[in-house]
């Protein structure tokens, strides 16, 4: 019998929980990724591209098939636009984005969801799929609410490291 996937909600709370505990910044995003691609089975990829000054996109922790993709420029492919545009990206086939950076030639889709406080792009959740439309609007919801709440840890971890 398998288990209902875990909502945003629920990420959420096992994160604060384990922020409670006194888990550094590094251990909440490595959980965050874990339970994000464990809730829901569609996820084959998930990962953090935490976006620098120099307007490159350096990949975090992720979970999925190692890729080559470490760096992204910014305007680059899926991740590097959704930066450029302001905006988080939902491509439901990635073999009609002439844009697209293929990490794996199993991904036939991608999700981008930025993680942003007001104007301050910190970095962004990134997910791909085996499956095409893989990714509907309540699972861009569910992905939006952790997205929100790593931006509190962001905003907070930069302003204590002075960043």
């Amino acid at each position: 019998m398998s288990q209902k996937p875990l909502s945003g909600a629920e990420i959420c709370q096992r994160l604060d929980d384990l922020a409670a505990g006194g888990a550094s910044f590094d251990a909440l995003l490595e959980r965050a990724v874990d339970l994000m691609h464990h809730a829901h089975p569609r996820f084959h990829w998930t990962g953090i591209y935490e976006l620098f000054p120099d307007d490159v996109l350096r990949l975090g922790p992720f979970v999925g098939a190692p890729t080559d993709h470490v760096f992204i420029s910014v305007g680059q492919g899926v991740c590097g636009s959704a930066v450029a545009e302001r905006r988080d990206k939902n491509v439901p086939d990635v073999s009609k984005e002439p844009n697209y950076l293929a990490c794996s030639s199993a991904t036939k889709s991608e999700l981008v969801v930025l993680i942003r406080k007001g104007d301050t792009i910190f970095a962004q959740i990134d997910i791909d799929s085996h499956d095409v439309d893989a990714f509907d609007a309540n699972t861009e919801r569910e992905v939006r609410v952790v997205a929100d709440w790593l931006a509190h840890k962001y905003a907070a971890h930069r302003k204590s490291a002075n960043v």
